[in-house]
């Protein structure tokens, strides 16, 4: 296990390793960058990994990704993730919480920890009572909301590359969690026909009743009819050997990482399908988080991005794809390095 040798590598500033004497608990930090700031933020990712390789692979991946959204949107901050090998001997309790928060605190500051996938605002909030390392919720603030609204963003965006609009599309949303079900909530308020897919037959249900959505199995997710889909769970959702399966026009949605490498981004254009790096689709969020916590300094939040940043980056990410003949990952992951040296005052760029 070790992070200079992982494929995940992308010249990440530093990488700990953390297990707690008293629980056992075991963390991963990756932070991927702190320019311009010498901060990074980013979640904490409560998961039952395999083995610690794939915790590190996924901790290098999703922290890059945060560096790229940050930096694209023009947030000052750099991008880091810590997953918690959690499950088993380590379920979400108070001694893990407070385990997570001794992690944290020893890194000083560089990381500002924040919720993801299987940590709450209310668990960030037992972290909060070991560390002051934790970013602070506005009142009323949810960032699943934002995250929706820019994932919806993504996806006017890609229709309207296509010709189309929202109204009358057909669009899967692949995980109805949080950011998934607000997600069929707007698309429905917009006039999408929606489909639902969830490991959750109660969230199925309420999506059925509540917003009339079709609900599509796990074994036919990849083959329904559809114009978009929009994954919303977890990552690694499309490798090579989905993509002739999918009989969509454009792929966007929240989650992190959702094609299992970059050839991936290579095969759904030569088959004509938009990708939206999830990378400019997801971050809704930081956009939200960022103008929430800047509302209370008063004006300054007039200076924060807004949602349009989204579509702006979307449209110049489609074009140049076309224009050049590349995969919209790789003209992305182009722009983000450039902010990302500019973050850093590098020259060159």
């Amino acid at each position: 296990m070790n992070p200079f040798e992982s494929r995940a590598f992308d010249d990440h500033e530093h990488v700990s390793f953390f297990r707690d004497r008293a629980t056992g608990l075991r963390v991963i930090v990756a932070v991927h960058s702190t320019a311009p700031i010498g901060l990074a933020g980013g979640g904490c990712r409560w998961w039952t990994y395999p083995n610690a390789d794939a915790a590190l692979t996924d901790a290098l991946r999703l922290s890059r990704a945060m560096s790229f959204k940050l930096a694209l949107v023009g947030l000052p901050a750099g991008g880091a993730k810590a997953v918690i090998l959690g499950g088993g001997e380590h379920p979400k309790s108070e001694a893990n919480l407070h385990a997570l928060g001794r992690a944290v605190h020893r890194l000083a500051g560089r990381f500002m920890a924040a919720e993801d996938v299987g940590t709450t605002p209310d668990d960030l909030d037992v972290v909060r009572s070991i560390t002051p390392f934790v970013a602070q919720r506005a009142p009323g603030h949810d960032t699943a909301d934002a995250t929706a609204a820019g994932v919806l963003t993504a996806i006017r965006t890609g229709l309207a590359a296509k010709a189309r609009g929202v109204r009358g599309s057909r669009v899967l949303v692949q995980g109805a969690g949080r950011v998934g079900y607000r997600l069929l909530e707007l698309l429905r308020s917009d006039g999408a026909v929606i489909y639902v897919n969830d490991l959750s037959g109660t969230v199925v249900e309420r999506a059925q009743r509540e917003l009339r959505a079709t609900p599509v199995s796990e074994e036919e997710m990849l083959d329904v009819d559809v114009d978009v889909f929009a994954p919303c769970a977890l990552g690694d959702v499309l490798d090579l050997a989905a993509v002739p399966r999918l009989g969509c026009q454009l792929v966007a949605g929240s989650a992190n990482n959702p094609l299992v490498d970059e050839t991936v981004a290579e095969a759904l254009a030569r088959r004509g399908i938009l990708y939206c790096p999830d990378f400019i689709a997801s971050a809704g969020g930081v956009i939200g988080a960022a103008r929430a916590g800047a509302s209370e300094l008063g004006s300054i939040a007039s200076f924060m991005p807004s949602l349009d940043r989204i579509a702006e980056l979307a449209r110049e990410v489609f074009q140049r794809a076309e224009r050049e003949g590349r995969s919209t990952v790789a003209v992305a992951v182009d722009l983000a390095h450039a902010a990302l040296a500019r973050m850093r005052g590098e020259s060159g760029t």
